[in-house]
């Protein structure tokens, strides 16, 4: 007997002998607007659009702030550095296994629906034949099909039940807990931020005689009292990923971002509050936003879970704890590439945070189809739709390296003729000329290696990507201080390039061997040892 027949639930179409093959199944219709298509991009469009809402607001918000010096702007700077490192370490691991996990247990929760509609209706069904016969009416399979059926009164219960089930709210137990922890992190960052401000900021390069710590620690501290809104947001944003509703967090992100671009001018100049005005306008538009999260998602899921034994604190912290040693290997690994290109001097620096965020704000769109995979995954996975689980992981994909094939070319070209908007200076254009072959060429690993990212957690194989993450981080390390050392600035950016060649080749390990979540590719059951 083959392993096929062991496990019924694989079907024969998906089981092939090199797994790897999967990755381009359907590969001519990847711009096909199919029915998987048109679900990823749905998913996809607008998650990549508030990734990409945020550092536009930041664009403006910086143009205001600039206005009122380079010391303020500074200040704000290491500022929001500071800030958005602890949120990203924090949050980061919640959210991904918050869409994870809303997706499994909704999905579960649909089928459990369904198959008690159907065993409903069977009932039903009996209760009829059994009260025609009684009567002694003919039966519905009766051969008189001429005779008018009249439909069973607890159908009819049954239909305005099914409408009444429709208008319930969900009961979504891990919705509930990631709102908690995501609560619980947040008002822990705030504490830790303000009573530590100064100290981070002398961490920072910040020294006490500087001008630059007043202002900096004014707007850190008041900046921080928005961390309990900005962490449960995003855990909301977690949650309606798992619903595979990517539109309520786009518009709740356009609404807060122009809430904090109309403030920003109010408070910073007209009533002069300068940079605590902006950081406050920042804190009201974080509540802005999470006060339509909540009221949209309240009125779609019962926040109050039945008690709290039902919370699932254990899986979460468990899953968030391995994502949070990854998180901690991926920020090590660019801040120390960072700390290499500063002990360069001045214009490598310079030129290598140039390169650096073109490099890393183009991966705004790949990530878009990352969240869109691990929805779409999670919901399949926990369907046992095998097949629907290959099409979709090819074409995230495809997708991805298709995006990142268009982004090399426009990253090339933009940095080769538009270096000139981020500086007048020829030394670090000439530096950032030296960067583009490698910024521009890779953005395809680029963004291969963040649609793995979410096809791995849309298959909550967290464990795998969090352990082959933190040997990834260890083998970059050591190259990017060799090669800092012997070759420079030009040395930083090969070992950059064998940091996400790394990440990819990792991330698309399991899928191409068959292991894993990914057993089925090779007829055996993904729950099987």
């Amino acid at each position: 007997m083959t392993e096929t027949d062991d496990h019924p639930s694989v079907p024969a179409s998906v089981v092939t002998q090199i797994p790897f093959l999967v990755i381009f199944k359907d590969l001519t219709h990847v711009f096909s607007k199919d029915t998987i298509g048109r679900e990823i991009l749905s998913i996809a469009f607008p998650a990549a659009l508030a990734l990409a809402a945020d550092p536009i607001a930041s664009l403006i918000d910086t143009a205001y702030i600039g206005r009122l010096g380079a010391v303020e702007l500074a200040a704000v700077g290491v500022s929001i550095a500071i800030f958005n490192q602890a949120s990203r370490i924090t949050i980061f691991p919640i959210v991904s296994v918050t869409t994870s996990f809303v997706a499994e247990e909704d999905t579960m929760e649909k089928m459990k629906e369904d198959e008690a509609k159907k065993t409903n209706l069977v009932h039903a069904n009996t209760l009829a034949v059994q009260d025609s016969l009684e009567k002694g009416i003919a039966s519905p399979t009766s051969n008189n099909t001429n005779q008018p059926q009249q439909t069973p009164a607890s159908d009819t219960k049954s239909s305005s039940g099914n409408k009444s089930n429709k208008k319930a709210k969900k009961n979504i137990k891990s919705a509930s807990t990631a709102m908690i922890i995501g609560l619980i992190l947040g008002l822990v960052q705030a504490i830790v931020l303000i009573f530590s401000s100064k100290v981070l900021l002398g961490v920072m390069g910040v020294k006490p005689n500087s001008a630059v710590l007043s202002p900096a620690h004014k707007y850190l501290t008041i900046r921080s009292l928005g961390a309990p809104a900005l962490l449960l947001s995003l855990s909301m944003q977690g949650i309606f990923r798992g619903f595979k509703d990517t539109k309520t967090p786009l518009y709740a992100t356009i609404v807060a971002d122009v809430i904090n671009i109309i403030l920003d001018p109010i408070f910073i100049f007209v009533l002069h509050l300068g940079v605590s005005g902006a950081a406050i306008a920042h804190v009201i538009s974080q509540y802005f936003m999470t006060l339509i999260l909540f009221i949209r998602l309240a009125s779609k899921v019962n926040l109050m879970p039945p008690n709290f034994a039902a919370l699932q604190f254990g899986k979460f912290l468990k899953n968030g704890g391995l994502l949070l040693a990854r998180t901690i290997a991926v920020t090590f690994c660019q801040t120390l590439a960072a700390a290499m290109a500063a002990r360069l001097g001045t214009t490598p620096m310079a030129a290598f945070q140039i390169c650096l965020q073109v490099w890393l704000t183009t991966s705004l769109l790949a990530d878009g189809l990352a969240v869109a995979g691990q929805a779409i995954l999670a919901c399949s996975f926990a369907e046992k739709d095998y097949n629907k689980v290959s099409s979709a992981a090819s074409r995230v994909l495809q997708m991805g390296f298709v995006l990142g094939l268009g982004l090399s070319i426009f990253v090339g070209m933009g940095l080769y003729f538009g270096a000139g908007i981020f500086t007048k200076d020829p030394a670090v254009i000439h530096l950032i000329a030296i960067g583009i072959p490698f910024v521009a060429a890779t953005q395809p690993i680029n963004s291969l290696a963040f649609v793995l990212d979410g096809v791995n957690f849309g298959a909550s194989d967290f464990a795998y990507t969090a352990y082959s993450m933190v040997g990834v981080a260890a083998i970059s390390i050591a190259a990017i201080i060799y090669m800092a050392k012997f070759n420079g600035f030009l040395g930083i950016w090969i070992a950059l390039t064998i940091y996400m060649g790394l990440r990819a080749v990792t991330g698309i390990a399991r899928i191409a061997t068959g292991t894993g979540p990914w057993r089925y590719l090779r007829g055996r059951s993904p729950s099987s040892s």
